[in-house]
């Protein structure tokens, strides 16, 4: 059996002394998830600079029955990234950041796993096309880790999440062996489109080191609209009836509650209110053209004057120019930085089918009013695409801890309505470990044993990121 120690020097050899993180100190950062829910220890953190070298660094791990734990740029919010049995390797991609190829005439980037999110955007801006993926995250996440928990974002319901992005991926398997998968095709019918089981798998299947990725055409004209709505069904009418108006145009459409627009405007520097009253809901809407003088601005004017007109809409405002476009989202972007300063937080990332939002709003506030008392709910977010971030923010005045410690009693009854409604408990953020038991309760014997039964053909001895997404061997 191989000593801790002599499996140290050995990865040391592959990767060099400054891809080998030995002093607890320097591995600190890469123990902890950004909201500090989960505070891991592990033996070492290895960072390749190739995928050879990651293969390498797999084998010999695998060989000395020693666990992985692959991160990226350690944004995740369900501890997906974070070692926690103490003698795991922890892998993180940052060297491995280079663009290796882009293609716009077949209209595709190849990154290896490392590349940070907004590098990968510029990169494709540089060769004027568009990368979509946005989220908020995106100046430090890396793709490789965007692809492991199959992001979301602001423009899914244009472009779709990331797995609608990824043509096709290099993964190292849990026993250090490299499929290359790095097809840069729209049609490959020849059996299994085996990428698919790894996006989304949060690293349990294997590590991820390189993408093909699909680039759009640059939008040359953009709307941006900020709309009071008399409640949550109007918002849900006027997503239908701006993509009746605009089609295929529509690439976000946010809510914001009132609530959250208050707090930033307390909280955060820069934030105004763009409308001259206060209503109790609003949308964000923004339409992409690729061609210049498309009239959707005569389109989104049209919709927001009938819905004045109906009673959906009392008032709005259209951007006139880009800054107070960037306007608008900045209000969109503070939310979630803004409930920081008031106190414990009680996150949920909940899908539902856009016909029973208003629904699971209505149900999931009053459940968890009737279990807090005083609770301050902010559901927010992608409700284009049927995502909503319920946000709830302890009583004013209340312990903190006291709060969080109901965490998972306030978890149950706004899962249970999730599932009733025929929804996700995990829209975009993965399951992880926060969500591990939860993702048991609420998927069927039938689909948890599938799951186990693939993560058992690819990595029988629950080496890759053990504890995460799916109970292994070692659960």
């Amino acid at each position: 059996m191989t000593s801790n120690g002599d499996l140290l020097d050995r990865l040391e050899a592959v990767v060099g002394p400054k891809g080998l993180i030995r002093d607890p100190d320097e591995m600190a950062p890469f123990l902890v998830e950004p909201r500090g829910l989960f505070q891991g220890a592990g033996l070492c953190v290895a960072k390749p600079a190739t995928t050879q070298e990651v293969a390498e660094v797999v084998r010999l791990c695998a060989g000395a029955g020693v666990t992985v734990v692959p991160q990226g740029g350690n944004t995740g919010l369900v501890g997906g990234g974070i070692a926690f049995e103490g003698g795991e390797v922890v892998l993180s991609l940052a060297r491995m950041n280079r663009v290796r190829a882009v293609d716009p005439i077949n209209d595709t980037i190849t990154v290896e796993a490392g590349c940070i999110l907004k590098n990968v955007q510029d990169a494709a801006e540089a060769a004027d096309r568009l990368f979509p993926l946005s989220l908020g995250a995106e100046g430090t996440c890396q793709i490789g880790g965007n692809i492991s928990t199959n992001a979301g974002g602001i423009q899914v319901l244009r472009y779709g999440n990331m797995r609608a992005l990824v043509l096709g991926l290099e993964v190292v398997l849990p026993d250090g062996r490299v499929w290359d998968g790095l097809r840069a095709l729209r049609k490959d019918n020849t059996g299994f489109d085996l990428k698919q089981i790894f996006i989304g798998g949060e690293g349990t299947l294997g590590i991820i080191t390189a993408a093909v990725l699909r680039l759009f055409p640059r939008p040359k004209d953009k709307i941006t609209a900020f709309a009071a709505v008399r409640d949550v069904e109007a918002a849900v009418e006027m997503l239908g009836r701006v993509r009746a108006a605009s089609g295929e145009a529509v690439t976000s459409f946010e809510l914001i509650p009132r609530i959250s627009l208050d707090i930033s405007l307390k909280h955060i520097a820069g934030i105004a209110d763009p409308l001259g009253q206060v209503h109790p809901w609003y949308v964000l809407i923004e339409l992409w053209s690729e061609t210049t003088n498309s009239g959707l601005r005569d389109a989104m004017e049209t919709v927001l004057a009938q819905a004045h007109e109906d009673g959906l809409v009392p008032d709005a405002a259209l951007a006139a120019n880009e800054a107070q476009a960037q306007s608008f989202w900045r209000i969109r972007e503070a939310m979630v930085e803004a409930q920081k300063f008031e106190g414990g937080s009680i996150k949920h990332d909940i899908s539902v089918p856009i016909s029973a939002v208003a629904d699971f709003i209505a149900r999931s506030c009053a459940a968890v009013e009737a279990l807090i008392p005083g609770i301050r709910a902010i559901p927010f977010g992608h409700i284009g695409d049927g995502n909503i971030h319920l946000n709830l923010s302890q009583p004013e005045g209340a312990d903190r801890d006291a709060f969080l410690a109901r965490w998972s009693e306030v978890n149950r009854a706004v899962f249970d309505i999730a599932a009733e409604l025929g929804g996700s408990i995990s829209a975009e953020h993965g399951i992880g470990r926060l969500k591990l038991e939860d993702n048991m309760r609420y998927k069927s014997p039938v689909e948890i044993e599938l799951m186990q039964r693939i993560k058992t053909a690819l990595d029988p001895r629950d080496l890759m990121n053990p504890g995460k997404v799916v109970p292994g061997g070692r659960s």
